[in-house]
This record gives structure tokens, C-alpha cells and sequence, in this order.
């Protein structure tokens, strides 16, 4: 005898295991979360700590032997320590001999905690669509559970600048710490920058090439539509100094967001690597009393005089490249940061998108190998980038009254083969620096029977 069974309950037994099968997987997936989750976040500094032995590397003049205390999250003493008795009963002593310590390093201008994963479009949360978007803020993007983070702390970059792309204006960026809760907890400086997309100042040519005239013009109305946005920003400043919500006239998110241009809170960062467009962006600001920071700078080669005469900023493009025109020998990315220390132009460094800010500090140093000072390799990384975005107060270099975001590396942490940070800290709170490569690189050593480094 055939057995059947109704539809109805054929229907009730398919959902009632497809309910099984998705809490299954449900369950399967927070315990893989959980076993690859990111370390918490350090603890509120709850004592004194002295570093002792290790090589200084203060930011601000040539390495020393030396001592470094701090408490509650700030540096109270750097110095020989001759005159200091440290009592460990109510202090943490960490021995450093033979060890450098540094200042946490700072990646300007990066995706990081804004970009997880390129060929998956829900983790990319770095663009908006349309042109002019000054409303679009970074900081409350940012994923402070990306599994990025700990791979570039672990490199010694414990700062970072996080700004949106697109458009002829992406928005504004932030400063963030890189050991949070959450972005609340992460951010150093909301609101640093708005950013720019300077339009190609160079006619393109070929078969579908738009002509000489169309490009001109196409140039002349994407400047015209900037300028009138910044016009009507200056307007709306003076007309609302405090841009309050009323109900007689409610804020322009687009217009305001541009307030602190207008009282110095926030600077202007423009993307440009030809030597036209970095002119013309630097001359079409003077109108508005605004200095912009170069980002990228490619060309800044060209410029070196001038770029010093007029103090400007840059942000530069990763050393580790091609040069960009033909003719240049190939080391001419390598060599542009010591002719614009050498003119005494100010410049940090900075990297694509977000895994890559690891490689940030080896920028540094191979720039050195094509004549840059050391102390002036390490500014770049660290007080010039704090000087460029404003922080220089609290953070880019080890001093006294400064917080205590510092890390220790057992050798040259501009050399990759030398920079193995042993200890880390941000505003005092220690940092834990494992991550994921380091757990899959225990478990394969296990497998294989390697011994773990």
C-alpha cells in the first residue's frame, strides 16, 4: 500500500526543517565569528609604566638610549631616568633592553575599516553615488571589527586617517585610533578634511577622444560647479555661524558641512597627481583664503620650488611605483621624498586602500635608501602626518604631556625585516596584537610540525 501524505503537512515538514537548517547554520556561524573574532580593545591604563632599555626614536630628534614613563594615558617623563627610582610594587616595569620605541605611525588617507573585502560589494562602504557629497561623513562607516585593523596595527600604524572617495567631492574624512569599541571610541578628530577630486588639467587624445573644445568645456563646468558650491557654503556660514536646526530654517546638510572650512576646524585635502592640476588646484582656493593639502602628488617632482615657496602640504602617493611618465628612470618615485625634504617641503606618506597600509612603514624606509634622512623618514610616518592633520598636540611623536600611543619593535620598524612590534599602546591602553595571520599561521605551523616564530 502506498503511503501520501498531504500538501499541508508535506509544506509544514519542508519549513519546519528549513527552520532547523537555518538556526543550524545560524549556530555555525557565530561560533566561527567567535573563533575568529578580532582581539577586545585594551583596558584603561590602570597604573604607572616605565619602559626601560630600548633605543628611543622620539619623532623629534636623533635616537637615544633613554626612559619613558606614562600614566593615565599620557607620557609624564622621557629622559636618561638617572635621577628616577622606579618601585614596582605600584608600576609595571617593562625591560626593553635592545628593543626601538616609537610613536604609533599614522596612515593618512586610507580605506581602512571603511573596505573589508573588493569583490564583495557589502562590505565596501567607502563611495556615494552623485557628485558633490561635502555631507558624507567617514567616521560613522567605520568598522572597528574589521579584520584589517589588528593585521596593520601589528606593523606599528596605530592612527589612521579615513577618508571616502568619489565624486567631485567625496566628503569628509576622520582620525581614527585603531584599538575601539566602536567608532565612537575610535575617534581622534572627527571631522580633519573634506575631500576633493581636482578634474585632469591634461587633454586626452586618440580616436575617441572627446575634442579639444568638448574637454575644455566639460573642465570649465566641473570648476564652475565647485566654485559655486563653495560660494554658497561661505554664504551659508555667515548667514548661520552655528548652523542650529530651527524651525523657521532647518540646516542644509550640504552647506554646512562645509562649516569648518570657514573657522579652521577642518582643511582642505584635493586628489591631484599632475603638476597642472596641482597648480590650478592651489590658485583656484586662494579665492577663498583655503591652502589645500596634495594628495597623491605624483608630479610634485616638477614643483619642488615652488610647492616650498608656497608652503603647500602633500599627502604622497605610495613610493613603492612606477614612475608616471615616459623617460623617467624608473627609481623616480624612490628618490622624490628626499628632493622635497631637501627644499623643506612637508609631506607624509600614504597607501591605496586598506589591507595595503601595512606596507606603510617600509615606504619610509626604502625612500631612505634613495637619500633620505632617517629622523626624516620617521617625521613623515609620524609628526609631519600629525602636523598635516592637525592632531601634533597629542600625538606623532614621544613627549612629555603627549598620550601615549607608542609601540616597541624588536629592531628598525621601517625595515620589514626588522619591525616586530613586541608591545603597543594607544592613549596608554595596551594593545593586543594578535590577528588573524597570526592564528592561521600557529595553527598550519602546528599541522606541519613548524616551529611557531
Amino acid at each position: 500500500m502506498r503511503t501520501t501524505i498531504s500538501k499541508k503537512y508535506l509544506s509544514g515538514y519542508l519549513l519546519s526543517f528549513s527552520g532547523y537548517f537555518l538556526l543550524a547554520l545560524i549556530a555555525i556561524g557565530v561560533t566561527e565569528l567567535r573563533a575568529q573574532s578580532n582581539p577586545s580593545p585594551g583596558r584603561a591604563q590602570s597604573k604607572a609604566i616605565w619602559i626601560t632599555g630600548a633605543t628611543i626614536h622620539d619623532g623629534v630628534k636623533a635616537p637615544y638610549p633613554g626612559l619613558v614613563g606614562f600614566s593615565n594615558g599620557r607620557i609624564h617623563y622621557v629622559g636618561s631616568g638617572a635621577e628616577i627610582r622606579l618601585d614596582p610594587s605600584n608600576s609595571e616595569i617593562i625591560n626593553a633592553s635592545g628593543q626601538h620605541l616609537y610613536p604609533g605611525f599614522i596612515a593618512p588617507h586610507t580605506l581602512l575599516g571603511l573596505y573589508e573585502i573588493e569583490a564583495v560589494r557589502a562590505t565596501r562602504d567607502h563611495t556615494e553615488t552623485g557628485s558633490l557629497n561635502p555631507q558624507v561623513h567617514a567616521l560613522i562607516a567605520y568598522n572597528t571589527d574589521s579584520r584589517i585593523v589588528p593585521t596593520v596595527r601589528n606593523h606599528g600604524v596605530l592612527l589612521a586617517q579615513i577618508a571616502p572617495e568619489g565624486g567631485l567631492i567625496s566628503g569628509r574624512s576622520a582620525v581614527v585610533q585603531l584599538d575601539a569599541w566602536n567608532w565612537e571610541d575610535a575617534c581622534v578628530k572627527p571631522q580633519d578634511g573634506l575631500f576633493f577630486n581636482w578634474p585632469s588639467m591634461t587633454n586626452q587624445s586618440g580616436r575617441q577622444a572627446p575634442s579639444t573644445e568638448e574637454q575644455e568645456k566639460s573642465r570649465r563646468q566641473t570648476l564652475d560647479q565647485l566654485r559655486q558650491y563653495l560660494n554658497e557654503a561661505r554664504d551659508y556660514h555667515r548667514a548661520n555661524p552655528s548652523t542650529t536646526k530651527t524651525k523657521a530654517s532647518p540646516v542644509n546638510l550640504k552647506l554646512a558641512a562645509a562649516a569648518g572650512l570657514w573657522n579652521g576646524s577642518t582643511k582642505v585635502f584635493v586628489r591631484v597627481s599632475e603638476a597642472k592640476g596641482m597648480i590650478a588646484a592651489v590658485e583656484f582656493f586662494k579665492a577663498w583664503n583655503l591652502k589645500p593639502v596634495l594628495v597623491g602628488a605624483e608630479e610634485a617632482d616638477l614643483l619642488v620650488d615652488w610647492l616650498a615657496k608656497e608652503k603647500i602640504d602633500l599627502v604622497l602617493g605610495k613610493v613603492h611605483r612606477l614612475p608616471n611618465r615616459d623617460g623617467d628612470p624608473v627609481y623616480a618615485a624612490y628618490t622624490l621624498p628626499a628632493e622635497l625634504a631637501k627644499a623643506g617641503v612637508r609631506f607624509c606618506y600614504s597607501m591605496d586602500g586598506a589591507w595595503n597600509q601595512r606596507n606603510l612603514p617600509y615606504q619610509a624606509g626604502h625612500a631612505v635608501g634613495f637619500g633620505l634622512d632617517t629622523l626624516r623618514a620617521l617625521q613623515a610616518l609620524t609628526l609631519d602626518a600629525a602636523k598635516i592633520l592637525g592632531i601634533d598636540d597629542r600625538y606623532g611623536s614621544i613627549e612629555e604631556g603627549k598620550s601615549a600611543t607608542l609601540f616597541l619593535s624588536e629592531g628598525d620598524a621601517m625595515d620589514m625585516r626588522g619591525n616586530r612590534p613586541t608591545h603597543a599602546f594607544v592613549d596608554g591602553r595596551r594593545v593586543n596584537l594578535d590577528d588573524k595571520q597570526k592564528v592561521l599561521y600557529r595553527k598550519f605551523s602546528e599541522k606541519y610540525d613548524i616551529p611557531a616564530k
